[in-house]
């Protein structure tokens, strides 16, 4: 059995993954623009993944931009069944680093195309909407890019959909207009705005990805967080996933990292078992979900 495997499994699309997965933004250079600066270490970093299990990766072509999607095509293709390539669309870059929207038809078709070519694939497993907003959303009506979606969808071009940075109310528009089979929202153990929708997705039976998994302690979090890992004798990283694991069987996690150690370490969360007295204790940590872009 691979690190991997032993998070458990949930159903992502027509596939079935591993509940541990990896976040490959922090492949690319700085603030997400340009090469990185060991590109060898990341096509290794890749390779140990799936090595390891990791049979979903989630990615973009606004990451670099282009760069993570040319790395992924170079350490993996050409891909075998696995791993299940997860991108989204909704943004472009700017040449100083910026994250404007776009969700015009013509660039969410070219947002396609372009991880198409850079992925080097005929169609993309599942393409996720990335709505407007830092960290929340920002509610409004996504009828137009998803219509624009759901008709490359028709096309055979992606295979399935999600959304992105959306409330309860976003996602009901959304799968009114094609089926969604993921939501990937700011949510973590301090940031539990999203409770709810957790929840009802687990219903459904739709996966959720939390996006900044780890992001969003305070020093009195940390020190909650390293008491339980004291207790387990484990890292409070690996705690933090642990207790997302724990949370809900339709979670799944793509923590993201450069260094293969860092990467081991946080596939071994999926190997902690917390039991009711440290979820309890983990439960009373809450917040305002605040980023800290170092975690």
């Amino acid at each position: 059995m691979t690190t991997a495997e032993k998070s458990g499994q949930f159903r992502l699309g027509d596939r079935t993954v591993y509940r541990m997965g990896y976040g490959a933004m922090q492949l690319s250079g700085p603030h997400v623009m340009g090469p990185p600066a060991d590109r060898d270490g990341a096509v290794a970093l890749l390779r140990r993944a799936v090595e390891l299990g990791v049979d979903h990766i989630d990615t973009s072509d606004y990451y670099g931009p282009h760069v993570t999607n040319e790395i992924i095509r170079e350490a993996l293709h050409p891909y075998p069944d696995e791993p299940t390539i997860v991108t989204k669309v909704g943004a472009r870059r700017t040449e100083k680093g910026g994250w404007p929207e776009a969700l015009g038809a013509d660039e969410l078709r070219q947002a396609v195309h372009d991880n198409l070519d850079h992925l080097g694939v005929d169609a993309l497993d599942v393409v996720n909407l990335r709505m407007p907003g830092f960290a929340e959303p920002v509610q409004r009506s996504l009828a137009e890019p998803m219509e624009t979606l759901a008709a490359l969808q028709q096309e055979g071009l992606v295979r399935h959909i999600g959304v992105s940075n959306v409330t309860l109310q976003m996602y009901a528009e959304a799968k009114s207009i094609a089926p969604v089979v993921c939501v990937q929202n700011h949510y973590n153990l301090v940031n539990r705005s999203d409770d709810a929708m957790v929840d009802a997705l687990a219903r459904e039976g739709i996966a959720y990805v939390p996006f900044w998994p780890l992001g969003g302690f305070s020093p009195l979090q940390s020190a909650a967080l390293e008491s339980v890992a004291r207790t387990l004798e484990t890292t409070p990283m690996q705690v933090a996933l642990a207790w997302l694991l724990a949370r809900s069987p339709n979670i799944l996690l793509i923590p993201g990292t450069r260094s293969v150690q860092h990467l081991e370490q946080n596939l071994e969360a999926g190997m902690r078992s917390l039991g009711p007295v440290e979820m309890a204790e983990l439960d009373r940590i809450g917040g305002d979900g605040t980023l800290d872009p170092d975690l």
